[in-house]
């Protein structure tokens, strides 16, 4: 059950849960889609909240995304890039747009200390459930050591790996 505050930003916004990744969102624009039915682009709005345990699971995508801070306490992002690098990025503050680069698995949570955030995403072409990837987290762990602790914290174990099996 959500506190009343995050019900109350929830109902403004018309977000609904966010299967297999987490939060509370609404899709709120995609582009003209194509022969395949993929948009020419797509954006949501999300929210993250501490007490609720709502965060964006580890997962990546095969195109960019960009991420837009819009109000609340600033979020963590974990990226693993697929050269191996790791780097958290906290958006809020001086950071309020982050481009994930495809192919990058990434997850996010109010930052230490706060409380709850709402943010967006935009992607050029379009996101399509098919293009969701969660992450595996003993992989994860095995591929990225030193961020072994962050990625148990954005994994869900029981999650499926593909919202299609969701």
């Amino acid at each position: 059950m959500l506190s009343e505050e995050l019900a109350d930003i929830a109902a403004q916004y018309g977000l609904e849960p966010l299967p297999v990744e987490g939060g509370l969102f609404r899709r709120t624009w995609a582009g003209p889609v194509d022969e395949t039915g993929r948009p020419a682009g797509s954006a949501i709005i999300i929210l993250f909240s501490v007490a609720d345990g709502l965060f964006s699971a580890m997962h990546r995508l095969p195109i960019d995304e960009v991420w837009h801070f819009y109000r609340g306490d600033p979020v963590e992002l974990l990226l693993l890039f697929p050269s191996g690098e790791a780097r958290v990025e906290v958006l809020g503050g001086p950071t309020v747009q982050l481009a994930v680069p495809a192919g990058t698995w990434m997850g996010a949570r109010v930052a230490a200390g706060g409380r709850w955030a709402l943010c967006g995403t935009t992607m050029a072409p379009g996101f399509v459930p098919s293009d969701y990837e969660g992450g595996e987290v003993d992989a994860l762990c095995a591929r990225y050591p030193t961020e072994a602790d962050r990625i148990r914290d954005l994994c869900r174990p029981d999650a499926p790996v593909r919202m299609s099996d969701a």
